[in-house]
């Protein structure tokens, strides 16, 4: 008896068990990759929420790289409209979405803490609700949306790198939050996994290990970084 759900099929893993033996590889790693990737889009909703959070609680962006995150905009939009052109499973890259709208909101919120903003930001803005509803459509030429595809990497490598140095020139994090790092690292870990496993194009499986190494950087800096909390002075009688 076949049993599916949302493209998971537990059947034999079931059936193996029932049997009072251990699913096989070729029966659990499917399985595994499935529950894994619909894992990392559940956690991507709320992702960036921690950095939101911490901008907004502090009312500051110091330390914080515009540019990186104007860039992650534009990635997470190339990434989620090639996936969607591909026709790729949800389980597969469903955190785009959910990434983007919080990519949008964070950037805004950015913004709203670095007033006033200048000519230059605003045609920034426009310009990308010009262009990307056309990209996110997929009335782009097949073989420019390749190259768009091919150049979100370094994209996403360059959205780090302003961010990387600004830690290292300032010898501080400023206010980037640990926990939205933290879930960027692990869930590119685990997407490396399903990448390969679920037999997803090499470059969207490089993307993933770019993410591997750039989130990675990040989070040692903010461990690196991070200041001593004074201790209490204990009261005497």
């Amino acid at each position: 008896m076949e049993l599916k759900f949302l493209g998971m099929d537990f059947s034999c893993a079931l059936g193996s068990l029932s049997k009072g033996e251990f699913p096989e590889k070729d029966c659990l790693l499917p399985l595994i990759s499935k529950l894994l990737g619909y894992a990392i889009v559940a956690a991507s909703t709320t992702v960036k929420l921690p950095q939101i959070l911490k901008i907004l609680r502090h009312r500051s962006v110091s330390g914080l790289s515009v540019v990186a995150f104007e860039l992650e905009v534009v990635g997470y939009t190339i990434a989620l409209a090639y996936c969607l052109h591909k026709g790729l499973p949800f389980s597969a890259y469903g955190e785009y979405a959910f990434l983007l709208v919080q990519a949008i909101i964070l950037v805004a919120t950015i913004y709203y803490f670095s007033q006033p903003l200048g000519t230059k930001t605003w045609m920034i803005a426009l310009l990308y609700c010009g262009i990307a509803p056309t990209i996110l459509a997929g009335k782009v030429d097949p073989i420019l949306f390749e190259a768009l595809y091919a150049s979100q990497h370094a994209i996403f490598l360059f959205a780090r790198i302003p961010q990387i140095w600004a830690n290292f020139k300032n010898k501080s994090t400023g206010q980037l939050s640990f926990l939205t790092f933290f879930m960027n690292f692990g869930g590119s870990m685990v997407r490396v996994f399903t990448s390969i496993q679920e037999k997803a194009p090499t470059s969207v499986a490089m993307g993933s290990v770019l993410g591997v190494l750039m989130n990675g950087t990040i989070l040692s800096q903010i461990l690196l970084y991070q200041k001593p909390t004074p201790k209490k002075e204990k009261k005497t009688d």
